[in-house]
């Protein structure tokens, strides 16, 4: 027979529980902080819209289980109550979660961080317009656009549109998220645009597809089977450095290379079972990428440049078969991911559907110029805005000012984006 004491006990628990346990069903901009001043900067009604409807499914778990828990706390023992409570605890510890998460994004509209979040909203928006353009109906459905936000960590990273995530007790991301570090809020950062590209790869479908075709391609070549193996395992990353490079051009291969600049001993190690491409190999596939773009001069002065700062013949941890078969295997891998068509794509390529010309490379530099001069680029779309920035900085043009005209500039923009924040379902051109 159960005491009173422990009776007692639970009832207190359930009690406390109940309190809590349905606190964080609703997110309003006021809710996060965002005073009026801060509107032009914050996440459109949409974003927060989507937000709530995954909030409010997961209070209407709560609330089922919150009802039986009601219903039989009193009649069932207390070592069951204690399970029943378990069940319960689980769905408050989902919303604590998704609130949480969702809460620190939101909130940092309403910060001195929210100009620079909302120009790289402008221009992961321009990402997918950009494929929108060249591309009519390769969406097969509205996409609720990108959102950017700041956390630690060395590099940004990316948590996709729909993809499970732990933190989230395996429920989806309800639309895309990109991280920028604390530091890496200027607007020059080229691997910006390759954290958007991996949610543009997975909008468009093509993770399993080009997998499938790229590990067929290699094995048909008679590569050797780790060989193979490392590349499908990298496939994702190296169409991301791709595609990249088709959204900014030239300046985004030496952006990327200013990331992937390391001591040699980290730069020329091979990581078994990593999802990058070892340091040596990664700066060789964008150097083949700029060659297959037509920027010839680029492509030999990257190469010459990495082979200059590290030399396999000093000293490395890559294996052998992956180093002898490189200058083999890396065109064939470009070419497969970048130049051949895909069904997802309705039998274009990448380089079909992100198209890059010399007259867009001339553009942006021209607003490089412009930029280092202290004069914004009129015309110049948000994407090619990153790699306008990163030459106007090379040319001496002072950070600050580069960094404040440009994330000004496109800070403005990102109220249209607020008025249309989900890119609809293509319309036949």
């Amino acid at each position: 027979m159960t005491s009173q004491v422990t009776r007692d006990f639970i009832d207190a628990k359930v009690q406390a529980l109940v309190a809590r346990a349905r606190r964080l069903s609703v997110l309003t901009p006021k809710r996060v902080g965002i005073r009026p001043g801060d509107k032009p900067f914050a996440p459109s009604g949409t974003h927060f819209k989507a937000a709530n409807a995954r909030l409010k499914k997961i209070d209407a778990r709560i609330e089922r289980r919150l009802q039986f828990l009601k219903n039989h706390s009193r009649t069932s023992s207390p070592k069951r109550v204690l399970l029943y409570i378990a069940l319960l605890e689980r769905e408050v510890d989902r919303a604590r979660r998704t609130f949480g998460m969702l809460f620190e994004v939101f909130s940092q509209r309403g910060s001195t961080f929210a100009p620079a979040l909302a120009a790289h909203d402008a221009i992961a928006a321009d990402c997918y317009s950009a494929i929108k353009r060249s591309a009519p109906l390769v969406f097969d459905k509205p996409l609720l656009k990108p959102l950017t936000y700041m956390e630690h960590g060395y590099s940004p990273a990316t948590m996709r549109r729909g993809v499970s995530l732990a933190r989230l007790l395996g429920d989806n991301n309800p639309f895309p998220l990109i991280r920028i570090p604390w530091d890496r809020d200027n607007p020059w950062q080229s691997v910006f645009l390759h954290e958007v590209s991996h949610n543009l790869q997975a909008d468009l479908g093509l993770w399993k597809e080009n997998q499938e075709a790229l590990t067929r391609r290699l094995i048909l070549g008679k590569q050797h089977p780790m060989v193979a193996s490392t590349y499908r395992r990298w496939h994702k990353e190296i169409f991301a450095d791709l595609a990249a490079l088709l959204l900014g051009g030239t300046a985004s291969a030496w952006g990327m290379m200013d990331f992937l600049a390391h001591p040699a001993p980290r730069t020329m190690t091979f990581k078994p079972g990593g999802a990058h491409p070892t340091g040596y190999l990664r700066v060789m596939i964008l150097a083949e990428m700029l060659r297959r773009m037509g920027f010839e001069k680029d492509a030999v002065a990257a190469r010459r440049a990495w082979r200059e700062l590290y030399d396999p013949a000093e000293g490395h941890r890559v294996p052998k078969q992956l180093l002898t078969s490189a200058d083999r295997v890396i065109p064939d891998v470009v070419d497969e991911i970048a130049f051949q068509t895909r069904r997802n794509l309705a039998q274009r390529a990448l380089a079909d559907v992100i198209v890059f010309t010399r007259d867009d490379e001339a553009a942006i530099r021209r607003g490089a110029v412009q930029l280092a001069r202290g004069r914004v680029p009129a015309g110049l779309p948000p994407r090619f805005m990153v790699s306008a920035s990163r030459f106007a900085l090379t040319m001496g043009g002072p950070a600050r000012r580069i960094s404040d005209l440009v994330i000004n500039h496109l800070s403005r923009q990102a109220a249209e984006i607020r008025a249309h924040p989900v890119l609809p379902r293509m319309a036949a051109a």
